[in-house]
């Protein structure tokens, strides 16, 4: 008894405010296809959101509360790659050239007239299904893919199972030395609002931008890994609290710097950043930091965007100015090491000297990889600041 009764038919989700036309597509496509319908755009986007089985929608374009052109502007926006991704028939009595193309225009995949034969609309379904199938194939070949390598081949960043794996050993190597180790989650702000106002193509284009300039920035020991489309977390082994929110307050301002052009429109992107420290007396979790992390970030854009949140609030740039000294200056340095030689003087100078060089040789190293110390230059740098400070 294995017949073709036996088999899962590819689902359908039909739209229209229409009993009758919606019955008249179900008595032509049941026996190939299962179908779900829906009477306005707002209940089928509904639907989608709730049955990740669907394979394909047919929809018309007048319909009450969301027509057919907001509809496919959500599907086409959507966050969720099985939404995003989903083939779009619109359906129409108006058969107009303009329709259509702002149709097509608006993401349709196909466009069929309401008169069109049983024959052809189930040709033009099943072509479409199988598409989708396909995808959905590729996408599940390449999630496993990635979560076998330690690098996303989407983002070129570390996978989010690697990213769990290494932090893990990191606070675990932290907690047994008492040392320093944060984390860090960075958002772009309004995100969803990027979406619908220039498309999903264009918000990816800034995803992108943002993964590059961080995968520059970083140290060599930073982990990132993109948790979600605009959403990112760092873990930086060594590093307290001051200096996440040092690097926060440089990443944002790298940020703020770049104009990005589409259409003759200007997008400037903001951040918004939340800050964990691991605690040395606390038995905790990388995922752990990263939902504390993630909860100062959701407070930080609903307080406006563009903030770093740690444990306190709110970061500020003058918050933390007053726990560095003012840069030494190199030039006196190296007049002194000409003249009067290695002293003692000079020696206690040498942690100023290296926190006055380090965002050169962070340069020098990202433009000419050569394997620099930044990381030990960085902790004699911290340990000379803290002898200061005491």
């Amino acid at each position: 008894m294995n017949d073709e009764s036996d088999q899962v038919l590819p689902r359908v989700l039909i739209i229209d405010d229409s009993r009758m036309v919606r019955a008249s597509i179900i008595r032509h496509v049941r026996d190939r296809f299962d179908v779900r319908e829906e009477a306005d755009g707002e209940a089928g986007w509904q639907t989608l959101l709730v049955d990740p089985s669907i394979q394909a929608v047919i929809t018309d374009i007048g319909m009450p509360l969301l027509d057919g052109y907001g509809l496919l502007e959500r599907i086409r926006s959507s966050r969720l790659s099985r939404i995003s991704t989903l083939p779009v028939v619109v359906i129409s009595g108006d058969d107009e050239p303009d329709v259509r193309v702002r149709a097509k225009s608006a993401g349709a995949t196909d466009f069929i007239s309401k008169s069109i034969g049983n024959i052809e609309l189930l040709a033009r379904l099943e072509a479409l299904t199988q598409l989708a199938r396909t995808q959905r194939d590729l996408e599940e070949s390449r999630a496993a893919l990635a979560s076998a390598s330690p690098v996303d081949p989407a983002s070129g960043l570390a996978t989010q199972s690697y990213l769990h794996f290494h932090a893990s050993q990191e606070l675990s190597l932290a907690q047994r030395r008492h040392g320093a180790l944060s984390v860090m989650v960075i958002e772009i702000d309004q995100f969803d609002t990027l979406v619908a106002r220039y498309g999903a193509h264009v918000a990816q284009l800034v995803n992108r931008k943002l993964s590059k300039i961080m995968a520059t920035k970083l140290r060599k020991e930073d982990t990132v890994a993109e948790l979600a489309p605009a959403r990112f977390a760092v873990v930086s082994p060594s590093t307290d609290m001051a200096g996440a929110a040092a690097f926060a307050m440089r990443l944002q301002g790298a940020i703020e710097h770049i104009v990005m052009t589409y259409r003759e429109e200007r997008i400037r992107i903001r951040l918004s950043i939340g800050l964990a420290a691991a605690d040395p007396a606390q038995m905790q979790t990388v995922s752990h930091l990263i939902g504390i992390a993630v909860q100062r970030v959701q407070a930080g854009q609903a307080a406006g965007g563009s903030r770093v949140v740690g444990e306190e609030g709110e970061i500020t740039p003058d918050m933390l100015a007053p726990a560095l000294p003012p840069p030494l200056s190199i030039d006196q340095l190296l007049q002194r090491l000409a003249t009067t030689g290695v002293d003692a003087r000079l020696r206690a100078q040498l942690p100023d000297a290296i926190r006055t060089l380090l965002p050169l040789l962070e340069l020098i190293e990202s433009e000419h990889p050569s394997g620099l110390p930044l990381a030990t230059l960085a902790r004699v740098a911290e340990a000379g600041l803290a002898t200061t400070a005491h």
